[in-house]
């Protein structure tokens, strides 16, 4: 199953689940006509109730003329974004610096950062060198604190597409600037739409996950290249506090490209989809 926002213009943003091809109004599936927020639709872990409604009902409802390349945010503005840093070996490589051993590196970034698919990335003033880096996200589903890593799947609700941007001469300089060099507006793009775990009953090893740059792929690789896994990752995150439901935990990026004016930059996951930003 997957969830998804619509985009704020022309009215307001609504949430929308796919059945079959085709993607249909979360309110007017019965039971679900107040819930206006990812968080809430995914609190408690368990979406069967939902996708089981859309079996139910789907068949009977209008259809509506959504398109993911155009969507809203998965993440709401509030939640939490944790991200994962130098995860895979490619990307510790294109700053330089070694992988940490101790644990992942790590960041919290304001929600005020957020872009729909095909919003503009505005380049700061602040920065001379910004990157743009393809992630596999992962969003949770439940609040949950101290979560075993091969109980990860228990507390997430699914996956999407991760877009994030850096003011990378800021971290070159020093690495304790990785909030501030993440913080700008329009630096995080998270969508098109989540994408529950059932429909990976395989796992992720084998997902793609690429950085694409004006049509050209930078960077890719699965997250069976990754130092720290996803089980991992989340058992990090829980350890010693709660994380909500709606929370993304961004799980690093295979390889980084440096944006300019007049680019285009894509974060490509196969299987959930595709974010496409121009630069300005």
């Amino acid at each position: 199953m997957k969830l998804a926002r619509t985009s704020p213009d022309p009215g307001p943003v609504e949430i929308v689940v796919s059945h079959n091809t085709n993607w249909l109004p979360l309110k007017r599936i019965p039971g679900y006509a107040e819930v206006s927020r990812i968080a809430d639709l995914v609190e408690g872990g368990d979406l069967r109730a939902l996708a089981e409604a859309v079996e139910r009902h789907g068949d009977d409802l209008p259809p509506v003329g959504f398109d993911p390349a155009t969507s809203s945010p998965v993440a709401d503005r509030a939640a939490d974004i944790w991200g994962a840093g130098l995860n895979y070996l490619r990307h510790s490589e294109d700053l330089a610096a070694q992988q940490p051993t101790s644990g992942p590196g790590s960041y919290l970034r304001p929600g005020g950062c957020l872009i729909g698919n095909k919003d503009h990335i505005e380049l700061p003033d602040q920065s001379e060198r910004v990157t743009a880096e393809a992630e596999l996200g992962l969003v949770i589903g439940t609040a949950c604190k101290n979560v075993k890593r091969d109980e990860w799947r228990s507390v997430v609700a699914g996956v999407t597409c991760v877009l994030d941007m850096t003011a990378e001469d800021a971290i070159r300089e020093n690495p304790r600037h990785i909030p501030w060099a993440k913080g700008f507006d329009t630096f995080c793009s998270v969508g098109p739409v989540l994408v529950t775990l059932d429909e990976f009953p395989d796992g992720f090893d084998a997902v793609r996950i690429s950085t694409v740059l004006n049509g050209e792929t930078v960077a890719s690789a699965t997250p069976a290249a990754m130092k720290y896994g996803l089980g991992h990752l989340v058992e990090y995150f829980t350890a010693g506090r709660v994380l909500a439901p709606g929370t993304v935990l961004c799980t690093g990026t295979p390889g980084a490209a440096v944006i300019n004016p007049g680019d285009t930059v894509q974060s490509v996951v196969e299987g959930v989809g595709t974010l496409t930003h121009p630069v300005r």
